[in-house]
């Protein structure tokens, strides 16, 4: 394909042929500006010099060569062109919806679920507040009571915590969030506000999402899913937040 080059069928001469502004009309500057760098105006062709601001008939036949004409080009981007009389207007629209077509074919749009396209999707009230109800996960037997148990050991941590329901996880702050729950079916996946390299987990059960791609705050997940667990969690978030407050962090 080195030898191909882009080809814009009708030219980009400003000072174009008479037969070219007969093909055009009467307004063949504004077609001309309009549509001359546009997807149904351009090609691909090995023979742009010869072509040059040759009139669409000629670029079509090469009379001289008939190999190098649009009519005997092999490659399919070009099909269709020799069957056509004249390039204008018309012929520019209808090619570029035809390609256009066989694009969306060639280059898909990626399939993404419902749940990943609503979380990009901007909110039609930027102020809309979520509480508990619009998050399924935290209402569940077997997630509710873990969920009820943290949030009211996390909120005892310091005076000045605070917790604020978001769409996609509910965050706990103080200067800043220090902790983060997303919720999830089996467990509560917490996020805390920390390096990894900074977190003290004798246990070794936090994960390192530095550099992944996470909802909530932090480079440190861990994930609780049952009561007996929360005393060693809260340890670990009381880490986030002495560091946050200044209080010495991890220790």
């Amino acid at each position: 394909m080195d030898e191909y080059t882009i080809e814009h069928i009708l030219p980009q001469n400003e000072n174009l042929a008479p037969e070219w502004r007969a093909a055009l009309g009467a307004d063949w500057q504004r077609v001309q500006q309009t549509w001359l760098h546009t997807l149904g105006n351009l090609t691909l062709t090995a023979y742009n010099s010869d072509y040059s601001d040759r009139p669409f008939a000629d670029k079509r036949d090469m009379p001289d060569a008939p190999e190098k004409g649009l009519k005997q080009s092999p490659l399919k981007l070009n099909q269709g062109l020799g069957v056509l009389e004249t390039w204008n207007e018309d012929a520019i629209k209808s090619r570029a919806g035809k390609l256009a077509d066989i694009a969306l074919g060639v280059w898909p749009a990626p399939y993404l679920p419902k749940d990943i396209l609503d979380a990009y999707r901007p909110q039609a009230d930027s102020n809309a507040e979520y509480t508990i109800e619009n998050h399924p996960n935290l209402l569940t037997p077997s997630i509710r009571p873990v969920f009820e148990a943290f949030r009211k050991a996390v909120l005892t941590l310091d005076p000045c915590g605070t917790e604020e329901f978001l769409k996609l996880y509910v965050a706990y702050k103080a200067e800043t969030n220090f902790v983060d729950v997303v919720p999830q079916a089996k467990r509560l996946r917490l996020a805390l506000n920390l390096r990894f390299a900074e977190i003290n987990d004798p246990k070794g059960l936090c994960k390192d999402v530095t550099g992944i791609g996470h909802w909530g705050n932090g480079d440190v997940e861990i994930g609780l899913s049952n009561l007996d667990d929360l005393p060693y969690v809260l340890g670990l978030v009381r880490q986030s937040l002495e560091m946050q407050l200044g209080n010495g962090g991890a220790s």
